[in-house]
This record gives C-alpha cells, sequence and structure tokens, in this order.
C-alpha cells in the first residue's frame, strides 16, 4: 500500500468517525430535548407534533449524513487526492518561507 492510499484511507476514516458521532451527538440531543420539553407541551397533540417532528429531523439529517459517507466513498481517492496534494503543498510552501 502507498503512503498516498495510507493517508487518504486515514482521512477517509477520520471524516466517517467525526460524521457518525456528530449523527450520534444529534440523536442524544433531540431525545434530550423530547424528554425535557416533555411536561411543556399542553396538550397530547403538542407532544405527538414534537415527537413526529424529532423524528423527521433525525431522520432526514441522519439519511442525509449516509448519503455524504457514500459519495465520499465513491469518490474517495479524488476528493482527498486533492485535499493531500493542496496540503503538501502549503505545508512546503511555509517550510521554504520559514528557510528563506
Amino acid at each position: 500500500m502507498s503512503d498516498l492510499t495510507k493517508r487518504i484511507k486515514a482521512m477517509h476514516q477520520r471524516d466517517i468517525a467525526v460524521a457518525l458521532a456528530f449523527v450520534l451527538g444529534l440523536w442524544f440531543a433531540i431525545i434530550f430535548v423530547a424528554i425535557e420539553t416533555w411536561p411543556l407541551a399542553p396538550t397530547p397533540a403538542a407532544r405527538t407534533i414534537l415527537l413526529i417532528s424529532g423524528a423527521v429531523v433525525l431522520l432526514f439529517n441522519s439519511a442525509a449524513i449516509m448519503a455524504m459517507l457514500r459519495h465520499y466513498r465513491e469518490d474517495r481517492d479524488f476528493m482527498y487526492g486533492l485535499d493531500i496534494q493542496f496540503l503538501d503543498e502549503a505545508r512546503e510552501a511555509k517550510r521554504a518561507r520559514r528557510h528563506a
């Protein structure tokens, strides 16, 4: 496995971890808000609306993150290859400025 392939894989895995942590955090936040606002809802209908609204937010946001991860996986080499190229160029330019 080449160095570039290892770097691409590492960046991709890091992005997956961050995205999944975001989804998990969103689930915890929505559940917390639902629990904390439950007694504040004036009617059972309001509670139902809160539950449905929270479920829709969770569904669409989770689906969007999963779609993003699929897209990242499909174009992984191209996207991360460009990122690594630009990072390396920026690092080299910074190093050249320091030694100039």
